[in-house]
């Protein structure tokens, strides 16, 4: 039962490109850099998750929280990748074998080769996976890597403690795997990727150019340009004047501008990308159940949902999507009834007494902080929809829409804190919880914290059966929505809009994988 070997079937491996082989050369050579891009093919690309306030200031996945932007614009790859099912599938490994509860041998593939022509072999994982828990705390604390051998193509992983999700958390972003004798100059690496970085400019653009050796085959598209935007309408604009061929982030009352216009086309998928709310446990208003639950009772999700996002999001119940066995039809939440939200504040002493439509006590008016950040376009638009239908039960919402929302969360400066956050990226429930919810974890801004809650989690962690697993991420939901300590309005259902004549841009249930070989523009 301990054996979960793969039998891979590895395709055409290209050689290393001996003319790149100095592994200490950089991450691109000088022709790549200064090569002329004249009657080649290039693709712009606008994003406005692209920034510093995303935790994406650059392409190094050992910098920042998530490192998504090395292996979504085709820099960096994974020992394994999620298929379309949010299975694991081999990418640059070939396979892997749980020898034992706390050591996993990995098999890479042969052929595969950094962009600067070193070849990708156990060393360099090694390498680079001791670089990533050194400088990566929450790294780390997922991984509980303990030693590591590496032999040819053979990497041996021993864990301090059971992690039976072990290669699912080294397929999320921060686990692309990087020549680390490369450097980091200016954010920029060395990955196994179709695309080679060579322009990195924070919360601007980042240009990247075709890896020609690329070990997993031809790269299409010549020249990569990324830009990031900050305002939805600047992005609208860019695709509608051919500024740029292709959006990440367009917002959701724009998508009407393109549907059935044969110029355009639009990839769509469902994902476990969610946007919910955290309560300050530590706010002394918030420290009221009733106050809590009346403000998850006073949103209107369906309303949110059908109207702002227009049909492109999904009301949720809890963190993940009716997709996942754990998902919405697995758990209770409270739902939208604002006459019983009036109640419960009534219960705890808040009603309207000076008639100014608001409820207050003690000559206080109930006010509360909602901080929120403007890059994820639809959270913006929740805070003023939720501003308009919590007054209605006598809530008034102030709301604090920052670009530093990280500097006021960490710093407590708020009473819900409303995010997003794809919730199960590798297809497995643990993520969310030990990123988030558990007293320690890295986004746990409201300082909630459950010892129940704790175990639940340490339970999940070590637990390796599957549906076991499912039930523990049910029973963990469960408890963290009985505490009404997060609410949960909408999964999105993601869309990547483009030109007719490109090809190969296609959304991902996970959310990660963007700019790929496949990429095409006729």
């Amino acid at each position: 039962a301990l054996l979960l070997s793969l039998t891979m079937v590895t395709g055409v491996m290209a050689g290393c490109g001996s003319d790149k082989a100095d592994s200490t050369s950089g991450t691109q050579t000088e022709a790549t850099t200064s090569a002329d891009t004249a009657g080649k093919k290039t693709f712009v690309f606008g994003d406005t998750t692209f920034n510093a306030e995303n935790e994406e200031s650059n392409i190094d996945p050992h910098s920042a929280y998530c490192g998504w932007a090395c292996m979504r614009y085709g820099v960096g790859e994974t020992l394994m990748k999620i298929n379309d099912s949010m299975k694991l599938e081999p990418w640059i490994a070939e396979g892997y074998e749980l020898v034992d509860n706390l050591t996993w041998k990995i098999t890479l593939k042969d052929g595969v080769c950094f962009s600067n022509g070193k070849p990708c072999d156990a060393e360099a994982v090694k390498k680079c996976l001791e670089d990533l828990i050194a400088v990566h705390e929450r790294a780390a604390g997922d991984l509980k890597i303990a030693s590591m051998e590496a032999d040819g193509l053979v990497l041996t992983i021993h864990t301090a403690e059971e992690c039976p999700s072990l290669m699912n958390y080294l397929s999320e972003p921060y686990g692309c795997i990087i020549d680390v004798d490369a450097g980091f100059d200016d954010g920029i690496v060395a990955g196994t990727g179709p695309y080679i970085a060579v322009d990195c400019q924070s919360d601007d653009h980042l240009t990247l150019v075709k890896n020609e050796d690329y070990w997993g085959g031809d790269v299409k598209v010549d020249n990569v340009i990324v830009k990031s935007f900050s305002d939805g309408s600047a992005l609208t604009a860019a695709l509608q004047t051919g500024d740029i061929q292709g959006t990440y982030g367009l917002q959701y009352d724009n998508y009407a501008l393109f549907d059935g216009n044969p110029d355009y086309q639009i990839s769509s998928v469902a994902t476990s990308r969610c946007f919910f709310g955290q309560f300050n446990m530590e706010s002394e208003l918030m420290q009221d159940q009733n106050v809590r639950k009346a403000i998850e009772m006073g949103i209107d999700k369906d309303g949110f949902c059908s109207v702002i996002m227009e049909g492109r999001g999904v009301p949720a119940v809890g963190a993940f999507p009716s997709s996942f066995s754990y998902g919405n039809d697995a758990v209770k939440a409270p739902s939208y009834d604002p006459e019983e939200a009036k109640k419960l504040l009534e219960e705890s002493g808040w009603t309207d007494t000076d008639g100014d439509g608001y409820a207050d006590k003690d000559g206080k008016k109930l006010s509360i902080t909602w901080l929120t950040y403007p890059t994820r376009l639809e959270q913006p638009k929740l805070a003023e929809y939720a501003q308009s239908t919590l007054k209605d039960i006598g809530i008034e919402v102030n709301v604090n829409n920052t670009a530093d929302h990280a500097t006021y969360a960490k710093n407590g400066e708020f009473d819900v804190y409303v995010s997003s956050l794809t919730t199960a990226p590798t297809g497995d429930p643990e993520y969310f919880f030990t990123s988030t919810v558990v007293s320690d974890a890295a986004k746990n801004y409201g300082k909630y914290s459950n010892s129940d809650l704790d175990d639940i989690v340490a339970k999940l962690h070590e637990t390796f059966d599957t549906d076991e697993r499912g039930k523990l991420a049910v029973e963990a939901q469960q408890t963290i929505l009985d505490d009404d300590a997060y609410f949960f309005v909408s999964h999105l259902n993601m869309g990547l809009v483009s030109k007719s004549n490109v090809s190969g841009l296609t959304a991902h249930p996970c959310d990660y994988y963007e700019i790929t070989a496949d990429l095409e523009v006729k």
